[in-house]
């Protein structure tokens, strides 16, 4: 007689869902923001700061 195990197929693997983007940044992190100058606060550029929303991870806060 022979004795045959029945063999068992590996789930297949899955990856984990991404999180969603964060609406503000939209997944990078980083916002523009504009540079004033002066009294009268003249605009001269923009430079970028971290997003307030998501605090840089480019990643939704949780609600």
């Amino acid at each position: 007689m022979s004795a045959v195990a029945a063999r068992k197929t590996p789930e297949p693997v899955t990856a984990d869902p991404e999180p969603a983007k964060c609406p503000v940044c939209k997944g990078t992190g980083e916002v523009s923001r504009t540079v004033h100058v002066g009294r009268k606060h003249r605009a001269v550029g923009q430079q970028t700061g971290l997003c307030l929303n998501c605090l840089g991870s480019g990643e939704a806060p949780a609600e």
